[in-house]
């Protein structure tokens, strides 16, 4: 059987893996929290909510809808996105072997203020340590961080990397840290260097001589899931075409992490767009 995996599970998600669903397709549905819809007070502006409800409550509506109609509805972290036979869905606790994947996790909305942070990016500042790992190899870098998707980005270093640092900006990290793992909880304030990076200013003005630095703040959102299998991304948002496919084929991209109108009716559309080409593609692969 063919399967479907959803990342994300607002009104985007959930609009997916309706139709999905409805199609007799087996989907998955991975999501960690509400998201942006959690903190919404009251929605007055989507058709037929009336009276107004909080976006907490739609989240949860669309949750049970989904699971009515049979969805495999997991609440986790998602920490990688890679390509084997299928592709391999990454989770804290398991891999989900996929032929489409869907992302929709909507867009980050919070940018570590870090001085030289964009002016470095591409010349030793990345955003993926699967695509940009080979690069430093033997050289000492960093990632900032402070959470299981920092731990993932760290774990891919660690291999191939003379010394990997995790720079928590004065959090707590992750327990169960690998083995060569340095920590620091020291905030970075300012990124150094000529053409490329070459150090890290910490509060209190010390400086650590690094070849690279990983950003991995949060949780992995749809960009950065999208970087790791190589499907076009411009600023935060994934690159799609009218079908919401993304540059990669199986690949699928809705919401907020595309751009445009940031609302609930907008996000469903996108929904409903990618599964009905999605439903195409997966009876048009060969049993």
């Amino acid at each position: 059987m063919k399967t479907v995996t959803v990342i994300g599970a607002g009104p985007a998600g959930a609009s997916v893996a309706i139709y999905l669903l409805r199609a007799g397709i087996s989907t998955t549905v991975i999501y960690k929290d509400m998201g942006a819809l959690g903190k919404a007070h009251a929605i007055d502006n989507y058709y037929g909510l009336e009276p107004p409800i909080s976006g907490s409550e739609l989240f949860e509506r669309g949750l049970a809808q989904i699971r009515r109609l049979g969805a495999n509805v997991v609440q986790d972290e998602v920490v990688g996105l890679a390509y084997g036979e299928k592709f391999d869905v990454q989770t804290t606790r398991e891999t989900f072997p996929s032929d489409i994947v869907v992302l929709a996790t909507g867009t980050s909305r919070v940018t570590p203020k870090i001085e030289g942070l964009k002016a470095y990016e591409g010349r030793g500042v990345s955003h993926c340590a699967v695509c940009d790992a080979f690069f430093y190899r033997g050289r000492h870098v960093a990632v900032l961080g402070s959470g299981e998707y920092a731990l993932h980005e760290a774990s891919v270093l660690l291999p191939m990397s003379a010394s990997v640092t995790l720079f928590t900006q004065g959090k707590e990290p992750p327990e169960a840290l690998p083995e060569n793992l340095r920590v620091d909880r020291r905030k970075i304030v300012r990124l150094s260097g000529g053409e490329s990076l070459e150090s890290l200013t910490l509060e209190g003005d010390a400086t650590v001589q690094v070849d690279g630095l990983f950003v991995a703040v949060g949780v992995a959102g749809s960009a950065d899931l999208a970087r790791k299998i190589g499907a076009e991304v411009s600023g935060v948002h994934i690159v799609t075409d009218s079908d919401k496919l993304t540059t990669v084929e199986g690949i699928y991209a809705c919401g907020d992490c595309t751009g445009g109108l940031l609302q609930i009716a907008k996000a469903v559309s996108d929904g409903a767009v990618a599964a009905q080409h999605a439903i195409r593609y997966l009876r048009s692969l060969p049993n």
